[in-house]
């Protein structure tokens, strides 16, 4: 018998991921990509493995994000083993200071038995010591872990090209559906035409526009983020800082990440100065030894933008055999193995690893105007 053929649209994390679960599932995988594999988004984030502040998302996003809080240890370990390419999940713990929303971050702890507690300045030096003075009071949760998303997007890539029913197809931009009577049958790409039994629109940012060309409203938007790199000595930074918005996470060698800005500009991805400077200015009130040194990179990328940060998976109505995994806003790492398997569960027709009614395009993807 042979197997269902899907087309993965979009070579970020959660296409990459999606057609890791797949396969994993028994389909035979096309992944097709407009450019390079993750060299969007899922290579311009910081890779923290939690929403900046997980106090503040609904039950929908939290399910999602315990689920991968979970899984990401033992991914990180299969890819490493599979590939010899460590994607260098590091639970090195996350230190919110100053933080006005204490009391609500802690009721949240609390109902989702999360290890977040108050410690005081005496713990805050002790845990960050080249921490600019002043700071009285912190939220704690250790274990949380970031993952170095480069490594991690390597790893997919290599992964899933060591599976005999997986392709791949890199710069290659999709122009189309294939449709009859309603049925998807695969996509145009150029003058190309690839036929499958599902096609999975995984295109971040670009998925709204991509379904524009339906007739179909996904309010799927743009909106970009500015990252600044700094070179320290190996353990220089032992924890993830967060302060006033902005944030700071060590890698293993020393690299230390300052982000970001939240810029609505449409599809552009050019840096600018003005976040390069703001950037810096956060970045040495917080850690003051960083201004000996200027920055070693600046990047940007373009996070898909969702109502609530509530990510669209399942289904599209009215287009049998069009699937979404797309619109996961701030949270696309954090949120994807959770994504990616539910994704798989409902094409395979497995139990739901979480309910899938809170995802569900149905009722949120509407005929534009």
């Amino acid at each position: 018998m042979s197997l269902q053929q899907v087309i993965v649209v979009g070579g970020g994390v959660i296409g990459c991921l999606s057609a890791l679960c797949l396969l994993e599932k028994g389909f035979a995988v096309r992944l097709i990509e407009r450019r390079r594999t993750g060299q969007e988004a899922s290579w311009a984030g910081g890779g923290i493995v939690s929403p900046l502040y997980p106090w503040r998302y609904s039950q929908p996003v939290s399910a999602l994000a315990d689920w991968s809080q979970g899984f990401y240890p033992q991914l990180g370990e299969a890819l490493a083993q599979a590939t010899g390419i460590d994607p260098e999940v590091s639970p090195c713990g996350l230190l919110w200071l100053d933080h006005a929303e204490q009391e609500d971050a802690l009721l949240w702890a609390a109902e989702h038995k999360k290890p977040l507690g108050p410690v005081d300045n005496a713990f805050i030096y002790q845990q960050v010591p080249h921490l600019a003075q002043g700071f009285q009071q912190a939220l704690w949760q250790p274990q949380v872990a970031n993952v170095r998303n480069p490594r991690l997007m390597t790893a997919l890539r290599t992964r899933l090209l060591q599976h005999s029913n997986f392709s791949l197809l890199e710069d290659t931009p999709v122009t189309g559906l294939l449709l009859s009577s309603g049925k998807v049958q695969g996509v145009r790409a150029g003058s190309q035409t690839y036929q499958a039994d599902s096609v999975v629109l995984a295109a971040g940012a670009w998925s709204g526009d991509w379904l524009a060309e339906l007739g179909l409203g996904l309010p799927v938007k743009p909106v970009k983020g500015q990252m600044i790199l700094y070179k320290t000595a190996p353990g220089w930074l032992p924890s993830m800082v967060l302060f006033d918005g902005r944030y700071a996470i060590p890698r293993r060698d020393g690299h230390v990440l300052f982000g970001s800005t939240l810029e609505h500009a449409g599809f552009d991805k050019h840096t600018t100065l003005e976040a390069l400077e703001s950037l810096k200015a956060s970045a040495i009130a917080l850690l003051p030894a960083l201004a000996d040194q200027q920055p070693v990179a600046q990047w940007a990328g373009l996070r898909p933008g969702s109502p609530e940060g509530v990510p669209f998976i399942g289904p599209v109505p009215g287009y049998d055999g069009l699937w979404l995994n797309t619109g996961h806003y701030r949270n696309g790492l954090v949120l994807a193995p959770a994504s990616c398997r539910l994704l798989a569960d409902l094409m395979s027709g497995a139990p739901a690893i979480i309910d899938p009614r809170p995802y569900a395009p149905a009722g949120r993807v509407e005929l534009a105007v």
